[in-house]
């Protein structure tokens, strides 16, 4: 077998995604499971052995890979054990500890404070905690931080410090709708189980030094580059801010316009440091080596330590251990002056890596990369192999006719070519520069034989991806092969540039200038061609994720390409032609995503989402037309630090719950009032899918709601303004504005929530009222001014997220709701829904569902 490491990662994979499936799932806390996994491993290890001592290969091979299998399956259940009980996780869901107020926490610290763009983070391993005056041993991962202010300054901290910190922790901010990003997951994979802010500098104390580490010298090491970089680029931050994420994985300082141009071209990758990054950096070791004239096993002794000092102080994270270790096993293969099978080596690094966290199995991020990888190793390399790359290895030495016999004959035909051009060519040029047309000639052929391989790799990259890239990221990029095409190779030379400038620069100063004025136009040629390929607006999208089944058939598709381009079935038309018209089609349906949404033919749905603090809401008519009223809030930044983004609910949470729906269209978007909580999210949701009409209530001069009318104008989406008394049919359903009044043309100064949209659906004999953030003010007024049937509804969609100012007693007698549905984010800091509105709603008799504690509320 040519490539048995393929074999052994793929049965090892397939046994810890058979040991995550629900079955095995509920025995995995089971020891004698675990113990009788390993010995089953144990039996068919002796039983292979035996059947390779008799010379039985097959069966030894097919042992050997059930033993394989079964470990997958003992690692899937080792991992899924339950946590330790001094875990912080574990003492909460015990009731070891409460966190519904401020608690002393004691730990160390994972390396240097990291500096963000509003102040400072750290991260703390955590020793124990001071609950109610005692001091309980715990486990786990505290992220904290501080939001400097003017004047402010922190105590002096280094990683693996001792420390003390007063503050109130609480869980990672999660969205419970299908389809949201799990925050909570993402940041468990990196050891924080807690979050929290740091009121003051004063409340986070050092209590003693760590002790010296190579970790703390690489976490030394790391901020200072940091620094370095901030020093020498203090007039470009945006080159500073890519330099940052390009050589250290900081992306903290790369501006938002900046991000997501980088997303929208599918170049986002050169951002995140892997395997572009690591293999760069490894190339231009080997070379250097190789300049140097250095002994081949120093060359390879100098490149594999550099390679470990360098996953080490960048960015010890998945991708980076990934892309370490696979570069390792290939440099390691020097040693035996074998050029391994890349496809081999990358499944030695998958394997090793599973081995070491088998729930990796199911981590976007690993699927990834290793996805490109077999898309390069399997599909382009074979390609190129077959087409040009002989063409552009004859081009070695090509005046040497002695050499040409090393060649296939198409290659050394080329090179008999090539020198008969030469030379008549070169008769008509003097002696002493007769061999300049022919190098350059020759050179500019070999320039084009690298850029069409760069071409290839590019498209190959970006077709096998796109199921994938469609389902996590929903977003198609037909401009990505054009932005790579310019940000690969500009990346190739970045990455090294930037390290030979931050070495130099801290060895001899005075080099520091003379290296960074060329990274730094390195760096600003990258940003003008991304941001140049990202105004091509029609060439990105996003769209919903495709069908499981339509994956399954596209990577089968890819790997029987794969094989086939290894046994040259390809050579057979018929064979080739059927391939390319499946993946063709395949790849046609996922960028197109013709299916139909998901929706409840014939019944009027309504969907109150889980935004955290804030509404947001989902009407489906019988028919299948969107009503999305609010779109949840977006943090606004730090006083002083706006530019600190938080989560966005709209991307995070409304847009992939209406993905993973099917919508690609929404009908009419609504806003109730221009309060960050209802608003910010809105702007996601206008940039990601196709809307009809903007809804709006009374005009405000707010900034936020400025953006988004100018957004909504930028993409042809009507803006009408709507209230009291106008009314609408949306496919059967009736609806009605019960408030506000008219404002007569005039902007309000401010948002207010009296001011909100207040809507009556009506279905059949069935209504909703949506009442926004409305307040008692407009509770009164819309009494007096409607009679009791007007305001009659089954389901109340409960004001204000529950406060106790909003949906009166006088109010819920008008409504008489049957149910009552609170939105509201977990652990709010309003007290939100107050216990004075959950009394008076019991008194009504009225079923109460809140968004804080349960996933959406359909109905």
């Amino acid at each position: 077998m040519k490539l048995p490491a393929i074999a052994i990662t793929s049965i090892f994979a397939s046994g810890i995604a058979l040991g995550l499936t629900p079955a095995v799932a509920r025995h995995a806390s089971s020891r004698s499971l675990v113990i009788f996994l390993f010995a089953a491993s144990a039996a068919s290890l002796l039983i292979g052995i035996i059947c390779t001592r008799f010379a039985w290969l097959a069966a030894s091979g097919i042992v050997s890979l059930l033993c394989w299998g079964l470990l997958g399956v003992a690692g899937a259940c080792i991992s899924e054990q339950p946590r330790r009980p001094d875990a912080i996780l574990s003492l909460m869901d015990t009731g070891g500890i409460n966190l519904s107020s401020p608690l002393g926490y004691y730990g160390q610290l994972r390396g240097e404070p990291e500096r963000l763009p509003w102040g400072v983070g750290y991260d703390i391993e955590l020793a124990g905690v001071d609950y109610q005056g005692v001091f309980v041993p715990a486990t786990g991962g505290l992220r904290l931080s501080y939001a400097t202010r003017e004047g402010s300054s922190v105590v002096s901290l280094h990683g693996g410090d001792r420390v003390s910190v007063l503050t109130q922790a609480k869980l990672p901010q999660v969205f419970r709708d299908e389809g949201a990003f799990d925050r909570r997951a993402y940041l468990a994979q990196q050891g924080i189980d807690l979050v929290a802010t740091l009121r003051a500098p004063e409340l986070l104390e050092f209590i003693a030094p760590g002790r010296p580490s190579l970790a703390g010298w690489t976490s030394r090491t790391r901020r200072a580059f940091g620094e370095e970089i901030d020093a020498v680029w203090m007039r470009q931050p945006k080159v500073a801010g890519v330099l940052r994420a390009m050589l250290l994985g900081d992306r903290n300082f790369v501006e938002h316009e900046e991000a997501t141009d980088f997303q929208k071209t599918g170049a986002f990758h050169v951002l995140v440091v892997a395997g572009l990054h690591v293999g760069a950096f490894a190339l231009a070791l080997y070379w250097i080596g190789r300049k140097l004239r250095l002994p081949r096993m120093w060359t390879m002794s100098f490149t594999l330590l550099m390679l470990i000092v360098y996953v080490a102080v960048v960015e010890q994270r998945a991708p980076v251990l990934r892309a370490g270790l696979m570069a390792g096993i290939v440099v390691m293969g020097g040693f035996f002056f074998r050029r391994l099978e890349l496809l081999n080596s990358a499944a030695v690094a998958a394997l090793v890596l599973l081995i070491a966290r088998p729930l990796a199995v199911r981590d976007s991020s690993f699927q990834l990369s290793f996805l490109a990888i077999g898309c390069i190793a399997g599909l382009a390399l074979p390609w190129l192999e077959s087409t040009v790359q002989p063409y552009a290895r004859a081009l070695h030495g090509w005046r040497d006719v002695s050499r040409d016999a090393a060649h296939e004959p198409r290659a050394a035909q080329l090179r008999i070519d090539l020198r008969a051009v030469a030379r008549a060519v070169e008769s008509r040029f003097p002696t002493r520069i007769s061999t300049v047309p022919g190098t350059l000639g020759v050179g500019a052929l070999g320039l084009s034989f690298r850029v069409w391989e760069l071409l290839v790799l590019t498209l190959v990259l970006q077709v096998g991806m796109l199921p994938l890239l469609a389902s996590e990221f929903h977003r198609i990029t037909l401009v990505a092969p054009l932005a790579n095409f310019a940000a690969v190779p500009l990346t190739a030379l970045i990455v090294p540039a930037g390290f030979l400038t931050l070495i130099a620069g801290a060895l001899f100063p005075t080099l520091r200038g003379i290296l960074a004025l060329p990274l730094s136009w390195l760096t600003q040629g990258l940003l003008h061609a991304v941001a140049w390929c990202a105004h091509f607006q029609r060439l990105n999208y996003r769209i919903p994720g495709p069908p499981g089944w339509l994956v399954v058939a596209f990577l089968i598709t890819l790997a029987l390409l794969a094989v086939c381009f290894r046994v040259g079935f390809l050579r057979h038309k018929w064979v080739a032609r059927g391939l390319y018209c499946v993946l063709g089609g395949a790849m046609l349906l996922i960028a197109t995503f013709p299916f139909s949404a998901r929706t409840s033919a014939g019944k009027l749905e309504v969907s109150i989402l889980d935004v955290g603090q804030g509404d947001s809401l989902l009407v489906v008519s019988p028919g299948g037309k969107t009503l999305l009223i609010d779109g949840g809030g977006a943090f606004g930044g730090f006083p002083g630090h706006e530019q600190a983004r938080g989560v966005d609910p709209g991307e995070e949470a409304v847009s992939p719950y209406l993905w993973a729906r099917g919508f690609k269209r929404i009908d009419v978007v609504a806003l109730t009032h221009a309060h960050q909580d209802h608003l910010g999210g809105l702007n996601a949701i206008l940039e990601n899918f196709r809307v009809g009409r903007l809804w709006i209530g009374r005009e405000v001069k707010s900034a936020a709601l400025a953006k988004l009318e100018s957004l909504a104008k930028a993409r042809h989406i009507p803006v009408e303004h709507e209230s009291r008394s106008e009314g609408f049919s949306l496919d059967g359903v009736e609806g009605q504005f019960l408030w506000p009044e008219a404002s007569g043309g005039d902007a309000a100064v401010t948002a207010k929530n009296n001011d909100s949209l207040v809507l009556r659906l009506k279905y059949r004999n069935r209504t909703l009222l949506l009442p926004g953030d409305a307040e008692k003010q407009a509770e009164r007024a819309m009494l007096a001014e409607s009679s009791g049937e007007d305001l009659r509804a089954d389901v109340l969609k409960v004001g204000h997220h529950g406060s106790k100012n909003s949906t009166t007693q006088e109010f819920l007698e008008a409504v008489r709701p049957e149910v009552a549905i609170i939105s509201a984010g977990e652990d709010n800091p309003y007290g939100h829904p107050s216990p004075e509105l959950l009394e008076r709603l019991q008194t009504a008799g009225a079923r109460v569902l809140r968004t804080d504690r349960m996933a959406r509320c359909t109905f």
